[in-house]
């Protein structure tokens, strides 16, 4: 049984050895165990916040396996993106051309350049230990986001985006990035990535400003405009699946695309239940696998069975209930895993 709850300072070992086997292009798993220290300790910090509306905050999630004590899998929040720091992205914009004369006229798509600084709520930092792919854990390490959103919707700005990875293969080499991004940063791509998360302001001073005629960049830069890892495929339709869609921008680095979505039409924040518990049941096999999250003290969610009696209240499955500390009269949001 595996379960999610708030990352810890002491899952910095884990959590080290986890971001070992992530491949280029996850800048929110870092190798560098200073800097996903610093990241942990502020996620511990903004956890106990409670603020009244988002401020940047950093929710780091881990997915744990109980009967090992490990941590296999990590996810997170970010209550708001730009501020002191701006949020970049290229947004993916039509040019019109024509010539009456000639009778000719071509549409022609251009890389705009978009600084926020006062940006959107952004899921991220998906990462999923080989092993641990299977038994619909991507699933409950994606979606269970959007539980702990409906609880505190305060805490999060009302659009969400996701920045989908990239093209970028295991050397970190990216097409895009050589074709454009290295002619103004004379680096490498996982280098750029890496500093873009303790310091963007190198991006504002060497970042051209000028609109990017995509057809004048390589054939092969071209085709990945918009486009996302092959790994990523799946992630990319459960989240299109969630009421996601294509915000019309990708990634400065890799193009990767970035979708977004109103955080109230989200189908697993819109659709599903928060009641009291009323028994524990030794088994609930009529009931489907669902998303199960308790609140209270400390945040803590699983795949696990629960149904509603018909008072309105919640009966949980007994292995759901252990592996979560649920106990009759506490309070549980559960929804569907699929639409």
């Amino acid at each position: 049984m595996v379960i999610i709850r708030p990352v810890a300072e002491s899952d910095l070992d884990d959590l080290a050895q986890l971001a070992e086997g992530a491949s280029f292009g996850l800048t929110s798993l870092p190798k560098d165990r200073e800097l996903l220290a610093e990241r942990i300790a502020q996620s511990c910090r903004d956890f106990v916040r409670s603020p009244r509306k988002p401020r940047g905050e950093l929710y780091l999630f881990v997915m744990e396996d109980l009967e090992t004590r490990r941590v296999v899998g990590t996810s997170c929040i970010v209550s708001k993106v730009g501020g002191f720091e701006p949020f970049y992205a290229y947004r993916v914009q039509t040019c019109v051309h024509e010539s009456t004369h000639l009778g000719i006229r071509k549409e022609i798509p251009i890389l705009h350049l978009v600084t926020e600084h006062s940006g959107p709520c952004e899921i991220g930092g998906l990462y999923l230990s080989t092993s641990y792919r299977k038994h619909g854990n991507g699933r409950l390490l994606s979606l269970f986001r959007f539980l702990f959103m409906a609880e505190y919707p305060e805490r999060f700005e009302p659009t969400v985006i996701a920045e989908m990875r990239g093209v970028v293969d295991e050397r970190g080499h990216s097409a895009f990035w050589e074709a454009l991004g290295r002619h103004f940063f004379e680096m490498d791509f996982p280098r750029a990535d890496y500093l873009s998360l303790s310091d963007k302001r190198f991006i504002a001073d060497l970042m051209p400003t000028c609109p990017i005629y995509i057809p004048l960049l390589p054939k092969e830069a071209q085709e990945v405009v918009g486009k996302v890892h092959r790994n990523t495929e799946p992630a990319l339709k459960m989240l299109l699946d969630e009421g996601f869609r294509f915000s019309g921008m990708v990634d400065i680095f890799e193009a990767g695309p970035i979708i977004m979505a109103d955080l109230h039409d989200i189908r697993t924040v819109r659709d599903n239940r928060q009641t009291a518990v009323a028994r524990i049941a030794t088994e609930l096999s009529e009931a489907p696998l669902g998303l199960v999250a308790v609140f209270g003290e400390s945040f803590r969610t699983c795949t696990g069975r629960a149904a509603v009696d018909s008072d309105g209240r919640a009966i949980v499955e007994k292995a759901t209930a252990d592996a979560l500390g649920v106990h009759e009269g506490d309070r549980i949001r559960f929804g569907a895993l699929r639409a």
